[in-house]
């Protein structure tokens, strides 16, 4: 039972720090950035199109469909459903964010992939739908056996939650780069920037608890 209130605390939290983090992110880029658009032919809202995406739209929705299987309230065949959906959805947007970033250097012809942060967030994107792939066809193809299942739950799992702190550590490192480009033009924009980081890593270290408990519920 101890067990069980600890994971639905650690869900809650994780639900906290992850709106914060939306918040946070939509004030930042829409009150002190230029906006968000992908089709403006100023280059850096296309920009800010890539960071919105890849949290909101990417990142935010893994950690709900990690949590959805672990914790929620529902059939395991429903749970199941929910989390492959979720991840489908966040891998789409995340291509789109990710076009976004392209778009973005071929305004400003711009060299592609040289920052430390490309190359961690587009591998950990490519394994991601790799992830999903092997998920797919182990856990949701009707034709796959329950041995097979069982023996390839620990390391979808182990994966999953590898996968997510690579995606923490690729949206901190695209924080900072994007801090350094801008210069953090004023004090209120540099404290900012600093606790959407912190929101986004607590975000993440919550999802994880609440997976880790989830299993002994």
């Amino acid at each position: 039972m101890d067990v069980k209130r600890h994971s639905s605390l650690s869900t809650l939290v994780a639900h906290f720090f992850g709106i914060l983090a939306v918040v946070l992110m939509l004030i930042w880029l829409l009150h002190y950035r230029e906006g968000i658009e992908y089709g403006s032919d100023n280059p850096f809202k296309v920009l800010n199109v890539h960071p919105f995406l890849m949290y909101c739209g990417f990142l935010f929705l893994v950690g709900q469909a990690m949590m959805t299987y672990k914790t929620a309230y529902a059939s395991h065949q429903v749970q199941k459903m929910v989390h492959g959906g979720l991840h489908l959805i966040g891998l789409v947007l995340g291509i789109v964010g990710i076009c976004a970033a392209f778009r973005f250097h071929d305004k400003l012809i711009l060299k592609d992939m040289v920052s430390l942060h490309s190359w961690i967030g587009l591998t950990t994107f490519i394994l991601f739908g790799l992830q999903w792939l092997f998920g797919a066809f182990t856990f949701l193809a009707p034709q796959s056996s329950s041995g097979t299942r069982t023996r390839m739950m620990p390391w979808h799992v182990l994966g999953g939650r590898a996968l997510l702190y690579m995606g923490i550590v690729a949206a901190l490192t695209g924080l900072m780069q994007r801090a350094t480009t801008i210069g953090q033009s004023t004090n209120a924009e540099s404290r900012l920037i600093n606790f959407l980081g912190l929101a986004i890593l607590l975000f993440g270290v919550s999802v994880d608890f609440s997976v880790a408990l989830g299993r002994y519920n």
